[in-house]
């Protein structure tokens, strides 16, 4: 059997998946599977799978009918991964090739049950990236994800496969920040998930993707503030403060509308300037960034930002 099984679900992604399969198969660790949870495109996703499966058999190829990414890797867990250890990705997203080498020793102790490393954000390569994640240097809590969650993306996460299947999977009924309310459960069922301070993932930004979705992603964290509540945890002011300041950051990266990122960051300064303000430097960047944003023009913003 595989160490790694990887859960890649998939929809309408012929422009990308290519590029992610190659990211997989350029994995300085070879032992895993890819598990291509095709559901319901109606581009040419599933023949590209087709093709690469063909000259690499790790490859598989799952039809599922349109029910969303959260029932789709939940399916591509319970159903037909055969690894210890699932490793999420996603169609848009490439990883570093030492990503799978570096998490094999991280799970040789057995007090990890999850890891997650750093993330570049991209728009076209890899290349062109500049803004990466912040790791921190603790395991994950719930404070933290309420704040800024530092996973930053699905494409990043590992867990052991009986810690997933414990949790329940995703909530399929959640299509924003189905991540987030699945980590805060993670979390608060005793689950170790541990930063590792190395670039893992190239996190390709869209304006158009779900992520980009900036109030919907609001709602989708109440879903997270109910979960964590069941736990007996209550956000700080400066977790909301940080969260309205990733939300800032975020509108910069997909090119909202010129406002928008200044709207997050009054409401965050509105609940904790410190928080918002900490770590300095990050606070201060995103409140520049987001009052120069209302006045330049569109093409500079994108070249600045995105």
């Amino acid at each position: 059997m595989p160490r790694f099984s990887i859960i890649l679900p998939c929809f309408n992604a012929q422009a990308t998946i290519a590029q992610t399969l190659a990211g997989l198969i350029a994995q300085s660790f070879q032992d895993w599977e890819a598990i291509c949870i095709e559901d319901g495109s109606t581009d040419a996703t599933a023949n590209l799978i087709q093709e690469i499966a063909k000259t690499d058999a790790r490859i598989h190829l799952v039809r599922h009918t349109g029910k969303g990414p959260s029932a789709a890797r939940n399916t591509g867990v319970a159903q037909h991964a055969h690894g210890d250890l699932i490793a999420f990705c996603d169609a848009d997203d490439i990883w570093h090739p030492d990503k799978l080498s570096q998490l094999i020793s991280v799970f040789d102790d057995p007090k990890v049950d999850g890891a997650f490393g750093q993330v570049a954000f991209f728009h076209n390569t890899p290349e062109d990236a500049q803004a990466w994640s912040t790791v921190p240097k603790a395991p994950l809590s719930i404070d933290m994800l309420l704040g800024e969650n530092p996973v930053c993306t699905m494409s990043n996460l590992t867990l052991r496969k009986s810690a997933f299947l414990n949790s329940g999977g995703f909530d399929p009924n959640i299509v924003h920040n189905e991540d987030l309310e699945m980590l805060v459960r993670l979390v608060g069922m005793g689950i170790r998930i541990f930063p590792v301070p190395a670039l893992h993932t190239y996190y390709r930004t869209s304006p158009d993707g779900l992520s980009a979705d900036l109030d919907a992603m609001l709602k989708g964290r109440e879903q997270a503030l109910a979960t964590a509540a069941r736990f007996g945890v209550q956000p700080s002011r400066a977790s909301h403060a940080i969260h309205h300041r990733y939300l800032a950051r975020r509108a910069l990266r997909v090119d909202s509308a010129r406002s928008t990122a200044l709207q997050h960051t009054l409401m965050g300064l509105m609940h904790s300037p410190a928080g918002f303000m900490s770590p300095a430097r990050r606070g201060a960047l995103t409140l520049g960034a987001s009052l120069a944003a209302t006045v330049l023009p569109r093409s500079i913003r994108r070249s600045l930002f995105c």
